[in-house]
C-alpha cells in the first residue's frame, strides 16, 4: 500500500493512531524508528530550528521544503501542519496539488486569521476566519487533490478564541460537510474536560484529532473511549533537543576534554547507522562488482 492509504487505513481502523512531532528529516526518521504510525511535520517546530516565531514568517516553500525531506526519508505517512493554508483559496488548491505531488499524505490549515501566532502564545491573537471563507479553502483543497487517500485535516480553533463550544461543534459540522476527512480540535486548557464536551456532544461521523499539549496529563485509553481517533505529540521532540543540546553546551564550554560529556552524546555509529553509512558501502561494493563483470575494472 502507498503511505496515503496506510493512513486512511489507519485511520478506518479501530486503533488510536499516534503521530510525533518532527523539525528536519532527522527528527522524521527518529519517529519512524521509534514505532509511531506517521510524523507531524509542525510549523511550530520548524519555525523554531529556524529561531523565528510561529506566526507565519516562513514561507510555503520552506516549510515545504522541511516536510518533502520527511517524506523522501521516511516509510510511513507525513502530515503536515500548513497553519492558515497560506493564503486564500487559490493558494490553497496550489499547495495542496505541492504537497500531493511530493508524497506527503496528510495537510492539517487551521480556520484563524493570517497572520496567524501559535495557539498557545499567552495573550496571543487567535481571531477566526469566518466559516464561510474558511469553508473555501476547504472546498479548495478537496478540488484539487488527485488521490482520494490524501487526507485533508480541518483544525477547529474556536476554543482557543474563546469563541465557546456551540461554535466549535458548528464549524466542525460545517467543515465535515464540506469535505474535510477529520476534525482536528484544538484547546490550551490544563485538562481534556472541554475537548471531551466537544467529542460527546458532537454528532459528525469523520474522525477527531487532538494535540494534547497541555493537558498532557490524560490517558491514551481516556482518548480512545471518547472516539478520539489520532493524537499527535506536536512538540516534544523540540522541546527535548532544546533543553538536551542546551545543557550540554553549558557544560562543554567549560569543559576541559570532550570525554568529560562523552556519556551524554550519541556514538558516531550511532549517527552512521541512521544515516545508512554502510549501505551506502555495499552498494559501492556491488556497483564495482557490476563494473568488474563489465570489463571496466582489472
Amino acid at each position: 500500500m502507498s503511505k496515503n492509504e496506510i493512513l486512511r487505513k489507519k485511520l478506518e481502523g479501530n486503533s488510536i493512531i499516534k503521530v510525533g512531532g518532527a523539525f528536519d528529516a532527522m527528527s522524521a526518521k527518529l519517529v519512524e524508528n521509534s514505532g509511531f504510525d506517521a510524523v507531524w511535520a509542525g510549523s511550530f517546530a520548524i519555525s523554531a530550528v529556524h529561531a523565528l516565531p510561529d506566526a507565519s514568517i516562513l514561507t510555503m516553500t520552506e516549510f515545504f521544503d522541511v516536510a518533502s525531506n520527511m517524506s523522501s526519508t521516511c516509510e510511513i505517512p507525513i502530515i503536515a501542519d500548513c497553519d492558515t493554508g497560506y493564503g486564500g483559496p487559490s493558494n490553497v488548491h496550489h499547495m495542496t496539488r505541492k504537497y500531493e505531488n511530493a508524497g506527503i499524505s496528510s495537510i492539517c490549515i487551521e480556520d484563524k486569521t493570517f497572520p496567524k501566532q501559535n495557539s498557545l502564545l499567552e495573550n496571543g491573537k487567535n481571531d477566526l476566519l469566518s466559516e464561510k471563507e474558511f469553508v473555501a479553502k476547504i472546498l479548495a483543497a478537496k478540488e484539487a487533490r488527485s488521490n482520494k487517500n490524501f487526507i485533508i485535516i480541518a483544525r477547529v480553533e474556536a476554543l482557543i478564541s474563546g469563541a465557546g463550544m456551540k461554535e466549535a461543534i458548528k464549524r466542525a459540522n460545517a467543515y465535515e460537510h464540506a469535505g474535510a476527512d477529520a476534525i482536528l480540535i484544538h484547546s490550551k486548557q490544563k485538562t481534556p474536560d472541554e475537548i471531551f464536551e466537544f467529542t460527546d456532544s458532537w454528532k459528525g461521523s469523520v474522525p477527531i484529532v487532538v494535540v494534547p499539549t497541555t493537558y498532557d496529563s490524560v490517558k491514551i485509553s481516556d482518548l480512545s473511549s471518547h472516539n478520539i481517533k489520532m493524537v499527535i505529540y506536536a512538540n516534544q521532540t523540540l522541546r527535548v533537543a532544546h533543553i538536551a543540546m542546551t545543557r550540554l553546551l553549558q557544560e562543554l564550554v567549560k569543559a576541559d576534554r570532550i570525554s568529560e560529556v562523552k556519556d551524554k552524546i550519541s556514538t558516531m555509529q550511532d549517527i552512521f547507522d541512521l544515516q545508512q553509512m554502510y549501505g551506502i558501502k555495499n552498494k559501492e561494493r556491488e556497483l564495482e562488482e557490476k563494473l568488474k563483470k563489465l570489463g571496466y575494472i582489472n
